[in-house]
């Protein structure tokens, strides 16, 4: 809740608590003969109105208070929730990772090639690994053919498939 709200809350506050005291001190200190004249009936009605308007306000206010709250514990919750995931989702990655390279070099890979066939695995292609590894796209292509055949795999698809299949698997049997 900012400045704001909590000076207009005040203002409210201290104006329909005047006029719920004035009322009152007004009716009483004039001591109408009836209390069914205009002016008893026009006082009472402020004062009901005023105590009607601090009620209803009264409670927005707390229910919006204690909404504000419920949503701060749910915005945590979350936080903690999307928080434990992306450590489970970077440990997982990081296992995967090792894993991957742990293969790559099982298949007697160059550093070079083990580079190639990661960003291949990426999703990148010839020409991007070329600019990001500063080789020529024709050597980049040499480590590509040497990954396929060291590994024994057809190309860029079995290379993914080699690594993803097992993943894939779990997720189309769940």
């Amino acid at each position: 809740m900012n400045d704001m709200d909590v000076r207009l809350r005040w203002i409210l506050a201290i104006a329909l608590t005047s006029i719920v005291l004035g009322g009152t001190l007004d009716l009483a200190t004039d001591a109408p003969t009836s209390w069914l004249s205009f002016h008893a009936v026009f006082e009472l009605l402020l004062v009901a109105g005023a105590l009607l308007m601090a009620t209803t306000l009264w409670l927005g206010w707390w229910r919006s208070v204690h909404s504000a709250i419920a949503l701060q514990h749910l915005l945590e919750a979350r936080t903690a929730e999307r928080d434990q995931w992306q450590e489970r989702v970077q440990q997982s990655l990081s296992a995967l990772g090792t894993e991957i390279d742990a293969q790559l070099r099982r298949w007697r890979l160059t550093d070079a090639e083990r580079e190639v066939a990661m960003l291949l695995l990426e999703g990148h292609g010839h020409k991007r690994i070329a600019a990001l590894t500063g080789r020529s796209e024709r050597t980049v292509r040499q480590h590509a053919s040497a990954v396929y055949e060291k590994s024994g795999l057809a190309g860029r698809n079995e290379l993914s498939a080699y690594f993803l299949h097992g993943v894939a698997s779990r997720r189309s049997s769940a």
